[in-house]
Formats: structure tokens, sequence, C-alpha cells
């Protein structure tokens, strides 16, 4: 039984959806030359957005009621019964906040850009709002036009603002998440015409639909294709490599501090809540695919010369745990997956933040051209180095806690034979073996060794105030969060119960 809706008449959530990119918009009446202007302008929408989203939602939202409070339902397109539906529970809450937190930050990464101002500042914006649409949709035709809203933007920052390879890359993105778009609107469609001859989108009434059980192996497929590219799931990751290594790192923070999200986003919306047989059917494999991703990417890491690209291997690697935590169909394999969602969210997008302040110094990116940087960027040596042991899960750290839950969630699972158990978590501690050798000889390359510049040390090579700002905004929640982690359990616990009772007696 699908969670029941609640209505409220104010429309919260359209405003946090449509504000950014109806504002951004604005930005083209901006002049030419006013790009302080445009920053700052953008820089305020996000800020009010966010702070808007916070408060609205945590006066609404209960911690110990597991329903939507927040929710929004009127008719769009009657001629495909197609509605402006969204929703709001712990499942989605984390997501949107991170987004706004993200992207607040990411504008204040890409403030020394002032090549084409008025276009990247309104592409951030126009993410943002495909962003917050995708996490708060309860629509699957609404939820696939958010999808696709992401694409053109992320295109146009690749290919505009990148570096060398830039086009390569940009090309190399859109034809994976092109192509798994196709998936994901051929399932929604198949879902949405099935045992009717009207198009019927809503979760609520998709979630309460059952299927053959061969129909719903061959939906599950398809949206799996779809959400495996954008997560990444090997073998379908080689876009990420190539394109964080080539856009500009505030285009990175949200890469890797949101757009990864969206697949996993779906694996638990979709497939978990919408085709629990196949899910069962298919989570062995989830998680030897997710061991194996754990494992290979961390190999392969070490290999990259290119910071950027060692960084996006270490997200995939990361990307492992999630694919297992979806896979475990436990209580605490489920909570740690949305709790290492939120926590990669920060501890990527500040990795890349940090690759780019210090490639704005040093202009190199290549480990094998770098070192002896430590005494001439004490700040940014000291914040990279505490998240890069965040990174790889230090006690304290966010991660910690996130992968130490899917490890629970898999050896308290019911679903698994115990000699299943002891080989899943003997692949996994691997993993966590080899993360600390690419993570620590990254900074070993990057900061120790002999002086690469022979200069004096001085404020000009080291964190300037909006930079250090914007790396203790990402530090801190990584530490509260790894001291008491229980605030973002609370808000997802409910929410997941409720998911796996239906799951599990439907």
């Amino acid at each position: 039984m699908y969670l029941a809706f609640t209505t409220n008449s104010f429309p919260w959530l359209t405003i946090f959806v449509v504000l950014p990119i109806s504002a951004g918009s604005l930005i083209f009446f901006f002049p030419h030359r006013g790009n302080n202007k445009i920053k700052w302008y953008t820089l305020v929408i996000c800020i009010f957005d966010l702070l808007l989203m916070t408060y609205v939602f945590f006066s609404y939202f209960q911690l110990d009621d597991p329903l939507i409070q927040l929710t929004e339902d009127s008719k769009w397109i009657q001629f495909f019964n197609f509605d402006w539906r969204l929703g709001i529970d712990g499942f989605s809450l984390s997501p949107i906040l991170l987004t706004g937190f993200i992207t607040t930050l990411a504008t204040l990464a890409a403030w020394p850009i002032t090549r084409d101002s008025r276009l990247f500042h309104f592409l951030m914006l126009a993410m943002y709002s495909g962003q917050i649409g995708l996490f708060s949709s309860q629509d699957l035709l609404l939820f696939f036009i958010m999808w696709e809203l992401e694409l053109i933007p992320v295109y146009l920052l690749l290919s505009m603002w990148g570096g060398k390879k830039r086009l390569y890359s940009a090309t190399k993105f859109i034809l994976y998440t092109a192509g798994g778009s196709v998936f994901l609107l051929m399932g929604a469609l198949g879902i949405a015409l099935y045992g009717s001859n009207e198009p019927r989108f809503n979760f609520e009434t998709s979630a309460n639909q059952s299927y053959p059980v061969g129909l719903e192996i061959f939906f599950y497929i398809g949206f799996l294709i779809a959400f495996a590219v954008k997560l990444p799931i090997i073998p379908l990751h080689i876009w990420l490599p190539d394109t964080h290594g080539e856009a500009h790192y505030s285009t990175c923070m949200l890469l890797a501090g949101i757009l990864l999200k969206m697949g996993a986003y779906g694996l638990v919306r979709i497939n978990m809540e919408l085709f629990p047989h196949a899910h069962s059917i298919f989570s062995p494999w989830l998680i030897i695919v997710g061991v194996m991703q754990i494992i290979y990417a961390a190999s392969t890491s070490p290999g990259q010369q290119n910071l950027k690209k060692r960084i996006a291997y270490s997200s995939v690697s990361h990307m492992g745990f999630i694919i297992i935590g979806i896979g475990s169909i436990s209580d605490m394999g489920l909570n740690g997956t949305i709790l290492q969602i939120i926590s990669h969210g920060f501890i990527g997008a500040a990795l890349f933040f940090l690759a780019g302040t210090g490639y704005d110094r040093i202009r190199r990116m290549y480990l094998d051209e770098m070192g002896g940087t430590a005494t001439l960027m004490p700040k940014i040596f000291t914040t990279f180095s505490i998240l890069s042991l965040a990174s790889l899960a230090l006690p304290g750290m966010s991660g910690f806690f996130a992968e130490l839950a899917v490890f629970f969630g898999i050896i308290t699972g019911q679903k698994y034979l115990l000699i299943s158990k002891i080989v899943i978590t003997f692949g996994m501690a691997v993993g966590m073996i080899l993360t600390p050798i690419y993570l620590l000889s990254m900074l070993r390359q990057m900061f120790y060794g002999y002086k690469l510049f022979n200069v004096p040390n001085s404020s000009f090579f080291d964190y300037g105030p909006r930079e250090l700002f914007v790396s203790i905004s990402i530090l801190l929640p990584v530490i509260a969060i790894g001291i008491y982690p229980d605030f973002l359990f609370s808000l997802s616990v409910d929410r997941v119960e409720a998911l796996l009772s239906n799951y599990f007696y439907r």
C-alpha cells in the first residue's frame, strides 16, 4: 500500500521548483558587463530558495510521521491525463536540501568565471530547478521531464567552460545520458499505459498496480539501465572520468554533489518501490556489481595522473556502497544508502572544489607535475587532507557511519546466507583497504616531496576569504554528520520502514 497524501493550500513546492529558472531568465536583461551584479543576483536567488525550503520543510515535516506532509497536485495537460504532482517525504527531503546547499556553494566557487557570465549563471539556476523538481516529483512523466532538464545545461557547461577536450567529454556525456533517458521514457510510458486506455503517471497509482513477473522484470531492467548511466554503475561509468576531467570545478561540484545522486534516488523511488518482485530477483546481482565496482574503481584510481579523474574514480568506488545498500533490502542498509548519498554529496563536491582552487594557483592538474605545495598553501593542504580522510571513511566523519550502516545492512539482513554475507563483506573490506592507497598517494604527490615553486609563502597562494568560506561550509556538515548521524537517520527511518513493510507484505 502506497503512502497517503495530504494537501496543502499554498504551492510551496512549485515555488521552490520554478523560482530558480524563472529568476534566472531575468539575468539576460542584465548588461553584458555586469558580471558582479549577475553573480550576486544568482547567489541571492540560491540562498533565498535554500533558506525558504529549510524553513518550510521543517515547519511541515513531522519526524515521527512517515506520511508525505507537503504535497501538491493540480491538472496540467488534460489530454495526456498529466498532472503537476509534487511531494516531499523522508527520501527526498535530504537530497533537496543538499541540492540547495551545494548549488549555492558552486555559485561561489564559480566567482572567477567572467566569460558569458549571464548564460553560465542561468544554466546553474536551470539545473537547480531541474534537480529540485526531480527529487520532489510524484509523477512519472514529470520525473522524466525534470530528468531531461539536466542534460542541456550540463552539456553547455561542459562544452563552453571546460578544458581542451571539453567537446569530446560533452558529447560523450550527452550520448550516454540521453541514451539512458530513452529507457526511462519507455518504462514510464509502459507503466502508464499498462491495463488502461488512459495514461496514468501517478506514483501512487503505479505503486498499487500489480504486474506479471515477466513484465515487471522488463520494466525493472529498463529503469535500471537509465539509472545505471547516471549513478553510474559499471560498465556504464566511462563518461564520468572524462566529464570530470574537463569540466570547470564548479560544474564538477554539481555533478559529484547532486547529479550522480539522481540515479541512486531513481533506483530507490522507482525500482524498489514499484517493482518489489523484480528487485528481489536482481538484488543479489546488484550487490555483486557493487562489490566489483568498489574494488575496480579503487584499483583503477591510483593509475590516474589527472587529479580530477582520480577523484572521479573515487566517486565511482563510493557509489558501489550505495548499490550494495539498495540491494541489501534491509532497513539498516537502505538508511546507510541515504546517508551515503548525502555524505558523498558533501565530500565529492568539496574535493573537486579543492582540486580547482589548487589549479587556479599552480596551473597544473597532473599529479606527476605537482609536489611540495604544502608549505605554500597550508590552508588548502589542511582542508584537502581532512576531506580526503573523510572520503576514506575516517571515524568522526560522515562517510564512516554511511559505510558502516551498509556493512550492518548486509550482515543483519535476512535475505542472504551466512557464506554470502562473508564473501560480500570481504569484498567490501578489500575495497576499503584500497581506498587509503589512492587517496594518501594523491596527497603525497600533491603536497609533499620537492618544492615545485621557489617562492615565499604568501596569502596569494593560499585561500582567499571566499574560498575559505566554501571549504568550511562543506567541512562543517561532514564533521557534524560524523559526530551525530542520527539526525539524518531520523529523517528517513520511518519512510524506509514503510517501504520495506510494503515491499515484503505487498
